[in-house]
């Protein structure tokens, strides 16, 4: 049996290399997901498959939930 616990890395512990890419990721999941909040909001419910409470919910999920509405919930 492993008796080692790990412990969790605190931000000190990443390399400044590892924290650009932590704060670039973190930015492109936030712009992603609040243009797809903005263009939800500002589209009509008839140009949307399915709710646009549902899809407002999916958004939230890292950045799958704004690629499923921009490939999915948006009727072409």
């Amino acid at each position: 049996m492993n008796t080692k616990v790990s412990k969790k890395k605190r931000w000190k512990d990443f390399s400044s290399g590892q924290r650009a890419a932590i704060v670039a990721l973190a930015s492109v999941q936030v712009a992603l997901a609040g243009t797809a909040w903005i263009d939800l909001a500002r589209r009509d419910a008839s140009e949307v498959n399915g709710s646009k409470g549902k899809w407002a919910a999916i958004i939230a999920v890292d950045f799958v939930g704004p690629i499923l509405y921009f490939t999915r919930g948006i009727r072409r």
